[in-house]
Formats: C-alpha cells, structure tokens, sequence
C-alpha cells in the first residue's frame, strides 16, 4: 500500500522533517505548502506585480499559493495539520476543514491547552494527537498494521 500524505500547518518548527524521518522505509509521499514564510507571504507580487495595499498584497499571495495548497490535499490520501504554539494559524483551520470537505483522512497535531479551541475540527478528525511522533505512528500502523512497540 502507498500513502500521499499531505503537512499542512505551522511553519515554525521542524515537525514535519520529524513526521518524515519516523516514516522512512514506509511506501509514503510527503506534500506540503511553501514554508519559507517569505516566499509564501510575496509570491502574488513577486510573479503577478506590486500592490499599494497590503490586502491585495496578501490577496494575490493566497490565490497564488492555493494553486499548490489545493493540489496537495486533493491529492492526498491522509492529510496532517498541526497547530503550533505561534501566531494564529487560521490557513491551518481552513486546510483541516478543506480535507473534511474532500473527504480525506484527517489527523490534527495540537498541544492540549488548544482543545477546547479546537473542538469542532478535533470532532471532524480521524485522529487527534499532541506530538509529531504520534501522527507517524499512525502513518506506520496504517500502512503496516504493526503497534508501536513499548
């Protein structure tokens, strides 16, 4: 069997190299957005022109990197978000939502003190974990049906 798993989330923490070295020897394909913050906050002005405002700015940037966003989830077999301790992560909201409308397996990463902030997407999702590690363990025990061991 072979996953298509797509990281959607927090870009401030290597979570998603984690997820990626505790699968290694499993049939996985790994997707994400654009984590250089930068790149993904100027790339509408940077390919389709400057803006005066921020808002268009912003705009053309969004448009932009859902191109690459939609793709991934649509192609995406389980999808994982993770919510970090840092700024507000409404992309990450919309993504878990974007993968309960597509009818995608969803796992969301979350420290506990967010639960209660994210009781409706926790409701919507097949797993809910606290770290990285957890979300690869249920990659493994998908593809091969082998408990974690201790």
């Amino acid at each position: 069997m072979h996953l298509n798993v797509y990281l959607a989330g927090e870009i401030h923490t290597d979570w998603r190299e984690e997820i990626i070295a505790a699968c290694e020897g499993l049939d996985i394909t790994f997707y994400a957005p654009v984590t250089d913050h930068d790149a993904s906050d100027d790339v509408g002005v940077a390919i389709l022109g400057p803006e005066e405002k921020k808002f268009w700015h912003d705009h053309k940037s969004a448009l932009v990197n859902a191109i690459r966003i939609g793709k991934g989830l649509r192609e995406a077999d389980v999808v994982i978000v993770r919510f970090g301790e840092k700024y507000r992560q409404w992309n990450a909201a919309f993504d878990a939502g974007q993968a309960v409308a597509l009818g995608k397996a969803l796992i969301v990463i979350h420290p506990p003190e967010f639960g209660h902030a994210l009781k409706e997407i926790d409701a919507a999702a097949n797993a809910v974990c606290e770290t990285p590690a957890q979300a690869a363990a249920i990659l493994r025990y998908t593809l091969t049906g082998v408990l974690p061991q201790g």
